[in-house]
């Protein structure tokens, strides 16, 4: 992190939203940005200026959706902006999480600085603003459709700016009004164009989506190492990853993750115990790791392509444009709709999942007798007295299954709304939302293979496998003892789960 974020100046992308949500890294508006909202006003301005007299411009002097053919008087424009955010509230379900809130007011920030949404200058500075002082609106989870943009999240994020709603300050929820005044910051007053300015646009799908896909980036590298450290203690083979094997099937993921798995396996002592063994080929779980982990690592860099795109974008409506061969011009069109960040989150989404579809397979090879190659049932010692890690790998069986329902795409449902003007729509928040329940997923099973994976180890020696791979177990084993009788696995999961998230396991390699 590395001083201000400047919008209009510095590229935004999914570290540098990450910075903001989470490691509240400050955000300001650059001079071009600047200059490019005030040229953007002037044209709305122009429009307001002209009074009943100007041409109907939606959302401007015009109502909404289906109502865009319903004339409103100059003398409301104000109030019309200020009755779309209040009806637009309504959202429903567990509210966000701060990262998330934090997300979404700096990519609606972002769009403002553009300089083709025709608002005010200081609706971008107030967003700024909140974000610095840590003030953050009460967004419900769910009710948008992702069509129009995300509206009923982003005008809850809006009501908040207005000093309504509720919003969160230092740990504690209140009243948004309140939460304003300990924080020093006037309510913001909406002027033409500005309500529906701040709804327009995908920065919910895209703050839940941008987050998910930089976090699964990690976890694609815990599974490698989790694979790893199954397949040592699987007594598999490491030829598999031959590198003329690999790059006969150039994928750039395949290729990273064969690079990956060569490094993390070379040196081992148990691959040397059993060399000439007999044994042709592990099974696909083992052996197929670079095509399978590769493949969801590509998929991956796909959607974080279309969302970094995305940030980048105007996706309000309608848009400005100065000094066009034609003048100034607002110009409606659908840039809000949500179908490229929604297609690119299903994929993503069945991207990560298959990265636990394998996992639990490897799980089955550790803690079944007749695939583990001498390993105990269930990696207990005593195993009949003791169950081992028997209904760990159901608990994996279980949340693969979840899984499995929760991919199915969103992006190819729709539903008509607004009285069918809005007669298609992405789905694109909902697809955010799974992918996010899916990775969260997808860690857990993770850390059951590598608590499967870590005894099996401790039942190969005196053998030692690699040293990047016992450094990983000598990690896991700090927090987590190897269970030689019963105990209850739960908080194994969890500890080695909060080493995943807090990133203890991986700078164990370093």
């Amino acid at each position: 992190m590395s001083g201000p974020l400047r919008l209009g100046d510095d590229p935004l992308t999914l570290e540098a939203l990450a910075e903001v949500a989470r490691g509240n890294r400050r955000v300001e508006i650059g001079t071009r940005a600047r200059a490019a909202m005030d040229r953007a006003r002037r044209v709305v301005d122009e429009v307001v200026a002209g009074g009943d007299a100007s041409p109907a411009v939606y959302g401007v002097n015009t109502g909404f959706g289906a109502l865009a053919e319903v004339r409103i008087s100059w003398d409301q424009v104000t109030r019309l902006q200020q009755n779309l955010v209040r009806s637009h509230a309504a959202g429903v379900g567990q509210p966000l999480p701060r990262e998330a809130v934090r997300a979404m007011m700096l990519l609606r920030a972002a769009v403002l600085a553009t300089g083709r949404s025709g608002a005010r200058t200081i609706c971008c500075e107030r967003l700024c603003e909140l974000l610095a002082a840590g003030v953050h609106p009460v967004i419900p989870a769910r009710g948008s459709v992702g069509a129009s943009g995300d509206l009923a999240p982003l005008a809850h994020l809006a009501l908040g700016m207005m000093g309504e709603g509720d919003a969160e300050y230092r740990g504690e929820t209140l009243p948004a009004a309140e939460a304003l005044a300990r924080a020093k910051i006037a309510p913001l007053v909406l002027e033409a164009k500005e309500g529906l300015t701040l709804l327009n646009g995908t920065q919910h799908m895209t703050a839940i989506g941008g987050l998910t896909v930089l976090d699964a980036e990690v976890t694609c590298r815990i599974a490698d190492v989790a694979g790893a450290l199954s397949l040592e203690a699987l007594k598999g083979t490491a030829r598999a990853f031959d590198e003329r094997v690999i790059a006969a099937r150039p994928h750039p993921g395949q290729i990273a993750v064969g690079a990956v798995l060569r490094e993390l396996l070379a040196g081992s002592e148990i691959a040397e115990s059993h060399k000439g063994c007999g044994k042709v080929q592990d099974p696909y779980s083992l052996r197929c790791m670079p095509q399978v982990h590769g493949a969801s690592r590509d998929m991956l860099g796909y959607a974080r392509t279309v969302l970094e795109r995305e940030v980048a974008s105007s996706t309000d409506n309608p848009l400005v444009f100065v000094d066009g061969p034609e003048g100034d011009e607002m110009i409606s069109g659908g840039n809000f709709h949500g179908q490229p960040v929604a297609i690119a989150l299903d994929a993503a989404a069945i991207a990560v999942a298959e990265l636990a579809n394998i996992s639990e397979r490897r799980v089955e090879q550790l803690v079944n007798p007749h695939l583990s190659s001498g390993l105990p049932p269930f990696l207990a010692p005593d195993s009949g007295l003791n169950s081992g890690f028997m209904i760990a790998q159901v608990s994996a069986a279980a949340l693969v299954s979840e899984n499995k329902v929760l991919a199915h795409p969103a992006s190819v449902d729709s539903i008509p709304s607004s009285a069918g003007r809005e007669d298609h729509v992405s789905m694109g928040a909902t697809a955010a939302l799974k992918l996010a329940t899916i990775h969260d997923h997808v860690r857990t099973v993770l850390a059951i293979e590598l608590l499967c994976a870590a005894q099996g180890i401790d039942l190969r020696r005196p053998l030692r496998t690699t040293k990047p791979l016992e450094r990983v177990h000598a990690v896991i084993r700090a927090k987590v003892p190897a269970m030689m009788v019963d105990r209850p696995i739960a908080p194994d999961i969890r500890a080695v789960r909060a080493m995943i998230d807090d990133g203890s396991l991986l700078a164990a390699l370093s």
